[in-house]
């Protein structure tokens, strides 16, 4: 039998395991920044790129693309290449996919602070960006693929199962969320409407969780832990029940975030069921990943790889039973839109992602350049520090959901709120905030450790770029299936067949739940009174999604007697068919909006986004004065109106041809509105007369974007109210 000599691409991997660590710390140095916003809200105030809107999405895409993303990357180069004895297809595609991935990152780094975002969660990036990650992507697989097909051993370890299904995976998610409309080089708008924009957007955030940051971490899972404490996987049985039933049952889990919203209930019982059922395969992988250790335990307790790793493992477990607890209505009923989400999808981060990627640094650094770990009691320091940071993070937003939930929820005897003002729920918790805010500094403390042994070590080192490895070349063998060979084992020497399985296995759920939602319309009841928003209402809700408002306000009632009684009517799927995209929301920092219209005056909402403390004290909302003093650029009205057509908006050509006029004249009521105010007119005359004296360039009040804001907030709810209006009306 010919032995082939051929070289490991090393170098590839080691770009990838930098820039982990660099975005790693990027990452959580605005979350922590974020943190520390919640305590002292005007920590940024006036820099409109550092708002909290703006910088919350900055966090997530940064830890989970950026960091995990490239984690991900590196672990798959490395253990690819070893379990096919192969190097990779192309070192032109690998390096492709590095500088790309990284371009990626750089582009989101400056986007989303500058305002530019669809306000999807996960999906936040705008369409010239989406269309760069999936060319990315496509090369990723492409050279995932051709290395499959050059490879010289038969069988497919388990790893590259779960690799080739978050490569089919998170292509067809990031795809489908991702068809929008664009209307400018930054700016598009979301093909789907409400109910439907909800569901395929879950869909994508809940299965960007499990095929990105879940499923190639169970393939890196597979192959480094019993590297790392040199035993076999516990069970290849399990392996293959394991893998099958997880990427079934997991496209099917996505509505469990949309439970008791105007979501059609066969649509969110589906995602109940199947989301219960994840239970059996997710410990399924945790209890492989545990039993894999079986007879190392003395191992564990000296070798901080293992450490993480078993902690790693531990956090997927809690993290994955907790999830399919949190989809049974009546704790979700509790848990929904409070921190007790916080708490839960950080312990799956930090623990699961953070924890598992730590032990494969600390185990492929040394390797690769050929050294010992500098350090091996910092290690140790960086296991318990971070855990404690996990601990002192998580158990508080525990203790938060729960205390915000039942204050929420409490009624007097005579029927009212016990806590009628939202903001007695916000200063109970905040002592719990200080605690997460100390969880994360210790949490990125052992970062900065794990980063200086690392650096250390590196330089103790040589780098070995191209590593010599020997194996036999492929012999050919029948297609057919051998005496005495399971299908799943001839399975396992069939990549197309295997990719075109595990594709159908994937596709069967997204199909089943959302193309009854988006062509039968029958699911999504209309409301006569519910119309368009007018010009100057699209253009505050533009501004609205700029500033991320949707991070902590939700637009969803849901039919509670707590809800009803505090915010009013709940929501109807008719209410949001104009709605691209959709702003239901995950998180309540502050009350629901979905009512807001007409509750406040226009100066109240001045005063409110100039100086929130001075309308609502106790608030930890932030300022936003430069919508204050900002000139409104409504250039692309018409454009953004007729992109609204194509989408089945109803607005008419006299509509979009009069859209200046109809601003205008919605905009000077609202000026109006605000002169109402004695100290308004007398501020705002002083500013316009001290402009005047020394030249200065003066913006009427009419044409700045906080006029357009109101207009959208005072919209909000009404087409409801008036609905109801006209019922009341006609039973009289």
């Amino acid at each position: 039998m010919e032995v082939q000599q051929f070289h490991y691409d090393n170098k590839i991997v080691q770009k990838f395991l930098y820039a982990t660590m660099l975005w790693g710390i990027v990452g959580m140095l605005v979350g922590l920044l974020l943190a520390f916003m919640f305590l002292f809200p005007n920590l940024t105030d006036g820099i409109s790129w550092l708002s909290f809107g703006r910088l919350r999405p900055l966090h997530t895409n940064a830890v989970i693309f950026a960091f995990v993303g490239n984690a991900m990357f590196a672990g798959v180069y490395y253990s690819t290449q070893r379990l096919l004895k192969a190097r990779m297809f192309s070192d032109a595609l690998s390096n492709f996919n590095f500088w790309g991935w990284q371009a990626i990152i750089v582009a989101a780094a400056i986007t989303l602070p500058l305002g530019y975002t669809t306000s999807k969660e996960y999906a936040e990036l705008e369409w010239p960006i989406d269309l760069a990650i999936a060319v990315v992507w496509v090369a990723f697989g492409w050279n995932f693929i051709g290395t499959l097909l050059k490879r010289r051993q038969r069988h497919l370890y388990v790893a590259i199962w779960f690799y080739l299904a978050t490569i089919i995976t998170v292509a067809v998610l990031h795809i489908f969320n991702s068809l929008e409309l664009p209307v400018g080089a930054l700016k598009s708008y979301s093909v789907y409407a409400g109910v439907q924009d909800a569901l395929v957007q879950w869909w994508y955030g809940h299965n960007a969780v499990a095929f990105f940051l879940t499923t190639p971490f169970l393939g890196l899972m597979y192959y480094f832990v019993p590297k790392a404490a040199n035993r076999p996987i516990y069970s290849y049985r399990l392996s293959i029940v394991h893998f099958w039933s997880l990427i079934f049952i997991y496209i099917w889990a996505g509505p469990h975030h949309l439970l008791y919203s105007a979501l059609p209930d066969w649509a969110q019982n589906l995602g109940v069921a199947f989301s219960v059922m994840l239970i059996a395969p997710s410990w399924g992988g945790m209890i492989n990943g545990l039993l894999t250790l079986r007879g190392a335990w003395d191992k564990v307790r000296t070798s901080p790889v293992l450490k993480f790793m078993v902690v790693a493992i531990t956090g997927y477990g809690m993290a994955t039973f907790e999830g399919p607890m949190l989809s049974l209505k009546n704790i979700n009923a509790i848990a929904h839109f409070s921190d007790w989400i916080i708490a839960h999808v950080h312990v799956g981060a930090l623990a699961w992602n953070g924890f598992l990627t730590f032990g494969m640094i600390y185990w492929l650094v040394p390797k690769m350049f050929k050294t010992r770990l500098h350090s091996t009691p910092l290690a140790n320091f960086h296991f318990w520090i971070g855990t404690l940071g996990i601990v002192l993070y998580a158990l508080p937003m525990y203790v938060a959901g729960f205390t915000q939930a039942l204050m929420w929820k409490d009624f007097n005897p005579d029927g009212t709120l016990v806590y009628g003002n939202f903001l007695e729920t916000v200063n109970e918790i905040m002592p719990m905030y200080w605690m997460r805010a100390i969880g994360g500094s210790l949490y990125l403390i052992g970062m900065f450790v794990m980063l200086y042994n690392i650096v250390v070590t590196i330089r103790s080192g040589s780098s070995v770029e191209d590593d010599l490895a020997e194996a036999p070349a492929l012999a050919r063998v029948s297609r057919r299936r051998t005496a005495g060979e399971t299908y799943h084992t001839w399975l396992e020497r069939k990549p197309i067949q295997l990719t075109l399985l595990a594709t159908v296995a994937i596709l069967i759920g997204g199909i089943i739940q959302i193309v009854p939602t988006i062509l039968v319309k029958s699911n999504i009841p209309t409301i006569t009174s519910v119309k368009p928003y007018t010009p100057l209402e699209l253009e505050g809700r533009d501004l609205y999604i700029r500033e991320g408002c949707v991070s902590c306000h939700s637009q969803m009632v849901r039919p509670f007697r707590s809800e009803v009684e505090r915010y009013g009517e709940y929501a109807k799927a008719g209410e949001f068919v104009y709605d691209h995209p959709f702003l239901w929301g995950s998180k309540r920092t502050g009350p629901d909006l979905l009512r807001i219209g007409g509750k406040y005056s226009d100066n109240w909402h001045l005063n409110h986004m100039y100086d929130p403390q001075s309308t609502s004290s106790g608030s930890i909302m932030p300022a936003y004065q430069w919508l204050i003093r900002d000139e409104h650029d409504r250039s692309q009205t018409e454009a953004k109106m007729r992109a609204m057509v194509s989408l089945g908006v109803p607005y008419t050509e006299e509509d979009i041809t009069g859209a200046a006029a109809s601003m205008d004249a919605q905009a000077t009521q609202i000026e109006e509105n605000l002169y109402s105010d004695p100290d308004f007119a007398k501020s705002y005359e002083a500013d316009k007369q001290y402009a005047s004296e020394n030249g200065l360039p003066f913006v009427e009040m009419r044409d700045r974007e906080i006029v357009a804001l109101i207009a959208y907030l005072q919209r909000l709810g009404t087409d409801i109210k008036i609905e109801q209006a006209e019922t009341a009306a006609t039973q009289n």
